[in-house]
């Protein structure tokens, strides 16, 4: 009998086991769609004007690289990036003057845009809440300068390494509602759908017709700094 109960116990661990590994998705490729709420500080918020700004941002992966897509109005801006050497292409298409350029972002360029922020000790807390379709989890975290942040992830989608945020490689589950911080903009992420399906192909090669500058003459022409 001791022998049948052991049995029983076993058939149900490995069962239980089966039916996680099976909740899981794995994405190797497809769309993202994420909410975007802007934190501006007061010196922000007289430079930039809110209602011009994206309320949500679509991106397209496969594997290691990524795209990013955001219509400015007058212009469209494409950020393709490679997660496994850090490094970026940025196109800026301006229809009404007929203009294209490229800049290429290395990875110390990459590291600047995002202040040279790097995430560590991850820590879940076990509070549990459901956000749009995903069950997730609330995580605690911490910067390189002792900040401490605060997110909630899933394990119930996995997806590839150009997919996931960055600075979250060390979080073993997927980011859904987390802070991104970007040329010194905060912003409140929401993971609305993730799609599957073939998107690209990507490269970080400069296209034909586009005029090649660097990000400092990108940024001077929009004013940035």
């Amino acid at each position: 009998m001791f022998k049948s109960i052991k049995t029983g116990v076993l058939a149900i661990v490995l069962i239980g086991t089966a039916i996680i590994a099976k909740a899981q998705k794995a994405f190797e490729s497809g769309t993202i769609i994420y909410s975007v709420e802007y934190q501006l500080s007061d010196d922000q918020k007289k430079a930039i004007d809110p209602s011009v700004l994206p309320s949500e941002s679509k991106v397209e992966f496969s594997g290691n690289l990524a795209k990013v897509q955001i219509d400015m109005g007058m212009a469209m801006l494409k950020v393709i990036s490679d997660a496994s050497v850090n490094s970026a292409l940025v196109l800026v298409d301006i229809p009404m003057i007929q203009k294209q350029y490229a800049a290429k972002m290395s990875k110390e360029d990459v590291e600047k845009q995002h202040g040279s922020i790097k995430y560590s000790d991850f820590k879940a807390t076990g509070e549990q809440q459901k956000i749009g379709d995903y069950n997730t989890e609330k995580y605690t975290y911490k910067d390189n300068n002792g900040t401490e942040y605060e997110l909630w992830a899933t394990k119930e989608i996995k997806l590839p390494l150009g997919a996931n945020p960055r600075g979250f490689t060390d979080l073993k589950a997927t980011a859904v509602k987390f802070v991104n911080i970007q040329d010194g903009v905060k912003t409140l992420m929401t993971l609305k759908k993730v799609t599957d399906g073939k998107v690209g192909p990507f490269s970080l090669e400069v296209p034909k017709g586009y005029e090649l500058k660097t990000m400092e003459e990108l940024k001077a022409m929009r004013g940035g700094n």
